[in-house]
């Protein structure tokens, strides 16, 4: 679970009233428990204690500096998808040699940059960017900027179904991601033909947010036989890197504990004979953080209530990308939400269904709809909307001129910010009027 509490009728992160933050940081603001990221971070680290492995937290999913210097000192490498990325991770003095690079559209700067800081490895996407990784680490060795070879792992798409959103769906024949295993077989092959290229492992990650072990135990299946057919002298393959996507727990949908994901892949992995690499994102955390906002107006329209707040699309978009489900429910309430030990189906009579909806100028602008909160809900009142760790500040814009909302992060009785809250002239600051075109 996460170290968000109600205490007397109050939400708590860890030992402080997300109350005193409000007061004293406004809204909205996004607010990080750091004992819960380390929790979800060991929990892994020990279900997979079996194998040789390496965690790569997967930047993308919460690129805060303050997040991933405490990911850091527990001992977390990182998977990154861009040059921004990778700088972060330098700025936090996050060691090179457990940095994985993924993402299809890598440019030669970023591939450049990457080899010059001396990352692990590159997860490769296509035939195409491997010959063009060898091609920069033969011009970097020559010019003596770089020592050795660049290593890649080469990412298949094994054509497993995940059974989650098709757009967080990554291991299905028809996505951009990979390449097939019988294309695969061919890159291997000519794989010593590549210089300066090192393919060391192999790579599958087959989506996001995956509540079910059996997609991995088919992908793994599948790949650990592929490796298993195509280790040799020429191409030794010696990490297998299956990603991330394990899912969390939002609402309608529990997902297993990652130790029920352990017990399928460990044993897959001890036959592979490779160092597993793990690349989670949300399950670390998503349930790390929660976002706070304040009901603006309560607006009745016909049979239709809506609780107008002051976080809008600009500052999660999820709901409205995704329609993805965050479980929202008032910070002082006498009563809990279901997912905290309260009622599972909620209470006619103390409850009403509403529309959550931001200040945005779009019909898309929502937190959710039709969902049961309670009737007293009113002008002023402070909700949480749980869950938003993963994926919330990272697509965070300024969309309608909005500055982003701050990053708080709580460690025992403490709050310190991360992220101070943007102000117009922040957003203002890039932006001139250029003379020659008035």
């Amino acid at each position: 679970m996460d170290s968000f509490k109600y205490v007397d009728g109050v939400l708590h992160a860890e030992g402080v009233p997300v109350t005193k933050i409000a007061r004293e940081q406004g809204t909205p603001a996004y607010v990080y428990s750091r004992e819960t990221l380390l929790d979800h971070y060991t929990k892994i680290d020990q279900a997979f204690a079996a194998v040789p492995h390496l965690i790569c937290f997967s930047v993308k999913a919460n690129s805060n500096l303050g997040v991933l210097a405490i990911l850091n000192k527990a001992g977390s490498g990182f998977d990154v998808v861009s040059g921004g990325e990778l700088h972060r991770v330098q700025k936090i003095g996050g060691p090179m040699k457990k940095v994985v690079y993924a993402g299809v559209g890598k440019t030669d700067e970023e591939i450049g940059a990457a080899l010059k800081a001396g990352i692990l490895m590159f997860n490769v996407e296509s035939e195409a960017e491997l010959e063009n990784i060898g091609r920069i680490a033969t011009d970097l060795r020559e010019k003596k900027q770089i020592a050795e070879p660049a290593r890649v792992a080469l990412r298949v798409n094994p054509d497993v179904d995940p059974h989650t959103h098709h757009y967080i769906t990554t291991g299905k024949k028809e996505t951009k991601f990979g390449v097939d295993l019988q294309r695969a077989s061919q890159v291997l092959k000519n794989a010593p033909k590549y210089k300066n290229v090192q393919v060391a492992g192999v790579h599958a990650h087959i989506g996001s947010q995956i509540t079910e072990v059996e997609p991995y135990k088919e992908s793994l299946g599948k790949v650990v036989s592929f490796i298993k057919d195509h280790r040799s002298k020429d191409v030794p393959l010696t990490y297998l890197n299956s990603g991330g996507g394990f899912g969390i727990y939002y609402a309608d949908k529990k997902a297993p504990p990652v130790a029920q994901f352990a017990q399928v892949m460990v044993p897959l992995v001890q036959q592979s004979g490779c160092t597993l690499v793990l690349e989670p994102g949300r399950f670390i955390v998503g349930n790390s953080g929660i976002l706070l906002t304040r009901v603006i107006y309560v607006k009745d329209s016909g049979a239709k209530r809506f609780l107008i707040v002051d976080a809008g699309m600009n500052d999660l978009i999820r709901p409205s990308l995704y329609d993805a489900f965050h479980e929202i429910w008032p910070v002082e309430s006498e009563t809990l939400p279901p997912t905290r030990g309260g009622a599972a189906k909620a209470d006619p009579d103390a409850t009403l269904e509403v529309d959550v909806v931001g200040p945005i100028c779009e019909s898309g602008d929502f937190l959710a709809k039709g969902r049961a909160l309670p009737k007293e809900i009113k002008r002023g009142d402070l909700l949480a909307v749980f869950s938003a760790g993963a994926y919330g500040y990272v697509m965070a814009s300024n969309y309608n001129t909005r500055g982003r909302a701050p990053e708080i992060i709580v460690k025992g009785g403490a709050y310190a910010i991360a992220t101070r809250r943007e102000t117009y002239d922040d957003i203002l600051k890039n932006e001139s009027v250029p003379e020659s075109v008035l």
